[in-house]
């Protein structure tokens, strides 16, 4: 900190200033005060390193927007809502149970919920297509005891409040999966949130600009803690927000000083680190730090020594202000300096105990959210104040602990309930009763009243949507026939239809083609012209391939989003149009092209909320497979993404071999998702390796989309071996079974399994089907079915991880082999990387002949002389071991 070694000329600028705005305007200040920023760098004087303003309210009360309704009534519904929070986690923990449940983060944000339902969450019965909330995860207590005073939910479900099983309860976070008509957003793994509202905001702009939907004034709240941003997510994308001006989007951080264990930054102040960051991205940003108590205080503060104080405590002491009382903050907060223990002589230390927060007033709270909400240029972030635990006393409030904080003893819960003013006796506070008024009461005609003017309740999902006419498989032939000689891998292929499905004239202008920064890798220039890349300020510059027919190409009617080096960026926009169908009830196609490695490794958290939030789309993972990227090496090669997505419920994943195979899934799967409406979305890997690819064989469509189906049968009776491939590995494949025929005279089946993942969830369906009807007559797994008959041995090999095809094995009717990349990729040429992990036709020979040998076929010297005529080094290193 600077010490001002000339006060009377300090006081001359500051005069100076005050005189522009009170003549001329902020605008005209704002000016000059650029002008003198400019002319610091020009003289070489070095500025501040984050724009930053004083430790006060960004509005002053002067410029406060007045609160229109009743302040009364208001407190009176929060403090129902806060009793009813508590009771709920309170009584779902008086068990042995531990189901757990937080008190402490709605206790701080009760007032900042309360006013945006009571004047800006507009929901969407009265035609108006409704705001989107992102509500903080650990506040859901506050939002299902707010739905129960408005009758949306029951006593038994607030009862039964994380204890879901039997379909009567209430999800312990916000999860749209179990509460479908309810959550809009799953938003409790931290980080998450904040991100998905920044890429809502931008597609739904995305949608305004090329005329799809009129999105009106609807705004994107989104609800966060202060250590909360500290998660990557959080404020990784702020500056696409402001670069984007997205003016229809709010973050509000509940700025309480707390994490999990203790302070967000004890040492420093979290409220001006994110003010200079937010700043810094162009938002608009809006401290909500002092409550109204204050402001008789801050006017008198002639000196300026309590605003020096505010500026120079650490957000340490501030927790230990709250935490220690009166007393302890008159002596060690305004006992610094003889001029602010002045301003608080005729104080008591209750007085000084009660100098609110701006965060729990609701006055403070209105400005901020009305002055955020008129704000159209560009996203705006209100940093609020508040005390974490508040109202729970010594129990908990401001305390490290507090965030554990489960329930109150006796004491404490009476103080509780007399401070917030609850009917209930004594004699009735043991068991922890809720409390909702008579239904004609005052307090719940007028909470009805302000949600009624405002669109019908919030949080509320839309479950249903539209059904979208789907291009039959026809629209793909020149997939499903042959390419004769020429070479195609399936990434190209896929290319070619996304180009078909974009120029579909009943759905094509809701394909929403996604990549991160990797268009040309994919083969996706093409698009370029053909449907632009989408910017919401069009294309300023003349690109420099202005000349070429594949130019770079900017619009603001766009149809591709280019998201830049950024995953998570790409996902979160993915995200937002897979569930347009529900935020803004308008299907969306979305497909998300990336490098496979780099999707459900990278973002697999962002595509896990994806499976909450009942998304539908397309993930394309390309290049994918451990030893088809030749030459990228170990953090590009990918041999676990299926197992990945094998993870999620409702993600259905393939690697198919040809393009025929990716024309029927993708049909299939846009069938499911528009036509049918099912919840699923799809991981699809395509390959970049060019190779012929063959027209369709008949009858193959239902095996291919319920994961295999016989690619070439044997020339005799019985096949003597079953092999089986996926994806680039297949091709190998077929390979082997044509060296086994000529060189060691073994006739074997070809199967394709362009879906081991949906083998595996269908046979553990059946086996959990027969174990609980052992009375009926059993079922057949798929994949057992479609190998019954023979107890020829059956060889699997993928491009992936060994334990991917090891799924099968309890499903498997006959003796089982499994080839697969296990280990770290590394650069080389394909044959050399598929020998390397011995998966190549090779190794598929040798584990054939092997397995043969097993059951008295071969003799182990004739497959030792196999192996060594198939150049197999018995000595060569294990791909799992370096």
């Amino acid at each position: 900190m600077i010490d001002d070694n000339d006060p009377t000329e300090t006081r001359e600028w500051l005069d100076s200033l005050d005189s522009v705005v009170r003549e001329s305007g902020d605008s005209r200040a704002r000016y000059l005060m650029m002008q003198l920023a400019k002319r610091a760098v020009d003289t070489g004087v070095p500025l501040p390193p984050s724009i930053t303003t004083p430790f006060r309210n960004t509005i002053s009360p002067e410029d406060e927007k007045p609160m229109p309704g009743d302040l009364f009534m208001e407190r009176r519904i929060r403090s129902l809502v806060r009793w009813n929070a508590l009771a709920m986690v309170m009584r779902a923990n008086d068990n042995d149970d531990g189901l757990g449940g937080h008190i402490s983060s709605f206790s701080s944000s009760a007032t900042l919920y309360d006013v945006g339902c009571n004047y800006f969450f507009r929901g969407t019965e009265d035609g108006h297509p409704g705001d989107l909330v992102f509500y903080q995860g650990h506040s859901a207590p506050g939002m299902y005891a707010r739905s129960y005073l408005e009758g949306r939910l029951s006593e038994e479900q607030l009862d039964n409040f994380r204890r879901e099983v039997d379909g009567k309860g209430l999800s312990s976070y916000p999860h749209p999966w179990l509460m479908p008509d309810y959550w809009q957003f799953p938003t409790v793994s931290m980080g998450l949130g904040p991100i998905q509202a920044i890429y809502q905001a931008r597609v739904m702009k995305y949608q305004s600009d090329r005329g799809l939907l009129d999105q009106k004034d609807r705004n994107v709240w989104c609800f966060m803690g202060d250590g909360e941003c500290d998660e990557p997510e959080s404020l990784g994308a702020i500056s696409l927000a402001g670069r984007e001006r997205l003016g229809n989007l709010i973050f509000v951080v509940n700025c309480n000083l707390q994490r999990l264990d203790g302070p967000v930054r004890g040492n420093g102040k979290i409220i001006q680190e994110l003010e200079g960051v937010f700043r810094g991205a162009g938002w608009d940003c809006l401290k909500v730090i002092w409550g109204r108590k204050w402001d008789p205080l801050l006017e008198r503060d002639e000196s300026g020594m309590l605003q020096k104080r505010m500026d120079e405590v650490c957000d340490g002491e501030l927790q230990n202000y709250k935490y220690n009382g009166g007393a302890y903050t008159r002596e060690h907060f305004f006992g610094k300096y003889p001029e602010s223990l002045e301003l608080v002589k005729d104080l008591s230390d209750d007085d000084i105990m009660y100098l609110n927060r701006g965060g729990h007033d609701p006055y403070k709270v209105y400005a901020a959210y009305a002055q955020a909400a008129g704000q159209f240029e560009r996203p705006t972030v209100i940093l609020a104040m508040t005390v974490k635990g508040y109202g729970t006393g010594e129990a908990g409030e401001a305390s490290n602990e507090t965030h554990s904080l489960k329930k109150l003893d006796m004491e404490a819960l009476k103080s509780f309930r007399d401070r917030f003013a609850i009917p209930i006796d004594d004699d009735d506070l043991a068991s922890v009763p809720y409390y909702k008024p008579d239904e004609n009461s005052p307090e719940m005609r007028y909470m009805r009243e302000r949600r009624r003017e405002l669109g019908g309740c919030v949080p509320a999902r839309r479950s249903e949507a539209q059904v979208l006419p789907v291009p039959g498989l026809d629209a793909f032939s020149s997939q499903t026939k042959s390419s004769g000689d020429r070479q195609v891998s399936t990434t190209m292929a896929f290319v070619r239809m996304l180009s078909t499905l974009a120029k579909d004239k009943a759905i094509g202008h809701r394909v929403v083609p996604i990549v991160p920064d990797e268009a040309r890798t994919f083969g996706m220039e093409g698009m370029f012209r053909q449907l632009g890349i989408y910017s919401s300020v069009g294309q300023r510059y003349t690109p420099h391939d202005a000349d070429q027919i594949m130019f770079y190409k900017e619009d603001i009617k766009g149809q591709i989003l280019e998201e830049g080096i950024n995953e998570a960026g790409a996902g979160s926009a993915w995200l937002a149009a897979a569930t347009s169908y529900s935020t803004s009830n308008y299907p969306m196609v979305p497909f998300y092209i990336f490098y496979s490695m780099f999707g459900f490794q990278r973002i697999g958290d962002l595509l896990w909320a994806a499976g909450d939030s009942q998304a539908r789309g397309f993930l394309i993972g390309a290049t994918s497979g451990r030893t088809t990227l030749n030459g990228e090496g170990l953090q590009h090669q990918d041999g676990h993404s299926h197992l990945l997505a094998a993870t999620i419920p409702n993600c259905v994943s393939y690697d198919p071999t040809y393009a025929y195979e990716l024309a029927v899934i993708i049909q299939d799967g846009m069938r499911r998702m528009y036509s049918e409406r099912e919840n699923r979305f799809y991981y699809i890997t395509t390959m970049n390796e060019n190779y012929p690819q063959p027209a369709m064989p008949d009858g193959v469509e239902a095996g291919i989309v319920r994961g295999m189906y016989r690619l070439k049968s044997a020339d005799g009776d019985a096949p003597r071996l079953r092999l089986c491939g996926a994806g680039s590995i297949l091709r190998e494949v077929e390979a082997a079974a044509e060296i086994l025929r000529s060189d060691y005279g073994v006739d074997a089946e070809v199967w394709s399994l362009p879906s081991i993942n949906e083998l595996q969830r269908d046979s553990k369906q059946v086996d959990r089907w027969n174990m609980l009807h052992p009375g009926e007559a059993p079922r057949t797994a798929f994949f057992t079915e479609q190998l019954q008959g023979s107890d020829a041995p059956v060889v699997i090999a993928t491009d992936y991880m060994k334990s991917f095809a090891e799924q099968l094995r309890a499903a498997c009717p006959a003796p089982l082999y499994v080839l697969g990349t296990d280990g770290f990729g590394r650069s080389d040429t394909r044959a050399r990387l598929r020998h390397f992990f011995e998966v190549s036709r090779e190794f598929v020979v040798l584990a054939s002949l092997s397995a043969l040998a097993a059951r008295g076929e071969f003799s182990a010297e004739d497959v030792a002389a196999a192996r060594d005529a198939l150049g197999i080094d018995p000595n060569k290193v294990d791909p799992t071991t370096i």
